[in-house]
């Protein structure tokens, strides 16, 4: 039986813990359709905070500042949030001193990643990075150290930061994406013509994914 080729498109960015859970829920219901279906996955540029400075600014901060968030609300997302990745299998770290930062050079570095076949696990990688391992994403080095640990040639990567390679294409498909409507991730387009907002349930999932093969 020849399997379904389904590209599904996220639009994302590496700083957001519900693009990591609505990831991981979307490959469990697809590990429910390994003999009809043929995934590819390409990630799409958004940042959630465009202007944020080089220095960045303190996670709980920046949420009460954008949200309106307290601090007990805060202390419950992050429970919440820990407790959502631990049911498909990634680890939050969360902590006092952690800060939001400027996510432009991760996505370009993404972008170049998707012509040398290693953006999914790319993307996996920072996000593992900054929530998991408490580092700091906007960093080049950090960002080049993601790339070796995936198999990218280094050098070429701090080539690709350091030069700005692909700062205009990415620009162009965060305002492409925005124009269309897209105000917040994750986004999940399925062969260019289903979309589904959010993380949602894995039960949801794998009725969409069902609809294709009817």
């Amino acid at each position: 039986m020849q399997k379904l080729s389904l590209r599904i498109d996220i639009v994302s960015d590496v700083v957001c813990p519900w693009c990591v859970i609505g990831y991981y829920r979307l490959q469990k219901a697809l590990n429910d359709f390994t003999d009809t279906v043929e995934p590819t996955i390409n990630w799409l540029p958004f940042e959630l905070n465009p202007d944020m400075p080089t220095e960045g600014q303190n996670l709980r901060e920046h949420i009460a500042e954008k949200y309106g968030t307290t601090p007990e609300e805060s202390i419950a997302a992050r429970k919440q949030l820990t407790a959502l990745g631990a049911d498909v299998g990634f680890t939050f770290d969360y902590f006092d001193d952690m800060r939001m930062v400027n996510t432009f050079h991760a996505h370009q570095l993404l972008h170049w990643a998707a012509n040398e076949g290693k953006q999914n696990a790319l993307s996996l990688q920072l996000f593992e990075a900054f929530f998991s391992q408490r580092k700091d994403v906007s960093s080049f080095d950090v960002l080049i150290a993601a790339a070796d640990k995936v198999g990218l040639n280094t050098y070429a990567a701090r080539d690709v930061l350091a030069k700005q390679t692909y700062a205009d294409e990415v620009r162009q498909l965060e305002r492409a994406i925005v124009d269309k409507g897209v105000h917040g991730v994750p986004l999940f387009i399925f062969n260019g013509e289903h979309v589904i907002s959010g993380a949602q349930e894995i039960a949801a999932i794998k009725g969409v994914l069902q609809q294709f093969l009817q």
